[in-house]
């Protein structure tokens, strides 16, 4: 996204609030009365955020079978080692699944699944979570009959093993993944309810492989070379080209995910893994590394993974994720279910500049906002988990959150990217995301204007 659009410093009718006022500033001199005027009633005592929690007198007076029956668990051995030789979730957790929309694409090896946002915490996915975009399909290849070239503006054209790679130095990075066309489907207005659908296609392992750049010393790049196609070896012959600057600086060709092989839906027995960037130049199953002097104009950096804007013309070769973050909790496919009281919101926030330097929480659809606390690891190019706790009184909220990356660029409105951007293209919507709770806990895929 142009600079002009995310470093925009937002001034707020309310309070005329700007970023670099801090978190707190639009709250200040506005009474409980004022913010009922507005019609959104926020906050509650933390006598009420207690009220939802019984206590044991309580549970056990009122004769909770949990606490006075002695349940099966308790009476009889379970299964023993290995019995599940790769372990798996507890059957309880059965539907905390990858899903799909049937009725986005018209078959399903050319498609994408969604990871289950709402129902993980940290910054780490799961293997078997990590959302999956196939082009034709999961190809499943012997990786001792896999091999990897390295061709054109070359000194020595080399062919690799995976034996042959695995002996170049290792390295292990944290960073997210996230498609192109990730929250594509809401460009013209909320589309899908839940967040697992609306921000699925992002996810963030840890890697461990070797820096591209040693591969491409082997061989020895030309001073002609400017440019490196990856090629990946499913049916799709998947092709994008990178700018050798990209592939010299912090690109990896990875073996492994969260310690152990990559799925084959991930791009067994190795793939590329280019940092901060679109998932598409990640490509898949790599197969060949070619070295050129100008960019190859592939299907996938002009007729697709480019974006139209409203005067017809088309952004090409817009690489970088820009920042980013959504509530996961709660959410349509996560209501609160607790009634009235202590409530824990949660949230991811991510970009491909770096780290995320700070979020913010809006109960009110942007009129004001909070400080949210970031937990957990801070790395460059990957998750942060974010979250604001407050006690909710049942009145109807809608819940936003906005982030801020250490380059300064700050997370856009919907109709400030719209403004620009127009409503043509179906990648790199990081608009700000709104989920109207209402008052039986129940939440909804909905838009502030």
């Amino acid at each position: 996204m142009p600079h002009d659009i995310c470093k925009i410093s937002y001034i707020y009718m309310s309070g005329g609030m700007r970023m670099s006022d801090g978190p707190g500033t639009s709250e200040r001199g506005l009474s409980r009365r004022n913010l009922l005027k507005r019609g959104l009633a926020i906050g509650g005592t933390a006598a009420a955020g207690l009220a939802g929690l019984r206590s044991a007198a309580a549970a056990s007076a009122g004769g909770d079978p949990a606490i006075t029956e002695i349940q099966d668990w308790n009476r009889y051995l379970g299964e023993g080692v290995v019995t599940r030789p790769y372990g798996t979730p507890s059957p309880f957790e059965a539907h905390v699944v990858r899903r799909d929309v049937s009725w986005l694409t018209a078959d399903a090896t050319s498609s994408v699944s969604f990871t289950p946002l709402h129902e993980l915490e940290g910054i780490i996915t799961p293997n078997g979570l990590c959302f999956e975009r196939h082009h034709a399909g999961v190809a499943e290849v012997p990786p001792d009959e896999h091999r990897l070239m390295i061709n054109g503006l070359v000194d020595r054209p080399l062919v690799f093993t995976m034996e042959d790679i695995k002996r170049f130095p290792r390295e292990n990075r944290v960073y997210f993944l996230e498609c192109a066309a990730n929250s594509g489907m809401e460009w013209r207005g909320a589309q899908l309810n839940g967040c697992q659908f609306t921000h699925g296609m992002v996810h963030c392992v840890m890697y461990t492989g070797t820096p591209l750049r040693y591969l491409l010393e082997e061989a020895g790049v030309k001073t002609a070379g400017k440019w490196l196609l990856a090629e990946g070896a499913d049916a799709a012959a998947m092709t994008r080209s990178i700018p050798m600057e990209k592939a010299l600086d912090d690109c990896l060709v990875a073996w492994k995910m969260n310690g152990e092989a990559l799925r084959p839906e991930q791009g067994y027995p190795v793939r590329l893994v280019v940092p901060g960037w679109e998932g598409n130049m990640w490509v898949k199953w790599l197969r060949r590394l070619e070295v050129g002097d100008q960019p190859w104009e592939q299907r996938e950096e002009t007729s697709k993974y480019t974006d139209l804007l409203a005067n017809g013309t088309a952004r090409k070769f817009t690489w970088g994720m820009e920042v980013k973050s959504v509530i996961t909790n709660p959410s349509p496919q996560a209501p609160i279910t607790h009634g009235r009281g202590r409530t824990v919101l949660s949230g991811l926030a991510w970009s491909g500049n770096g780290r995320i330097k700070r979020v913010d929480v809006s109960l009110d659809g942007g009129r004001n906002w909070h400080a949210a606390r970031i937990d957990g690891p801070s790395l460059p190019m990957a998750l942060h988990r974010f979250y604001y706790d407050f006690d909710w009184d049942g009145s109807e909220l809608l819940l936003q959150s906005r982030a801020m990356d250490e380059e300064g660029f700050v997370q856009p409105t919907k109709s400030a990217l719209r403004t620009v951007r127009g409503e043509n293209s179906i990648y790199h919507n990081n608009g700000i995301q709104t989920w109207h709770l209402n008052a039986e806990g129940g939440l909804e895929n909905v838009e502030v204007s």
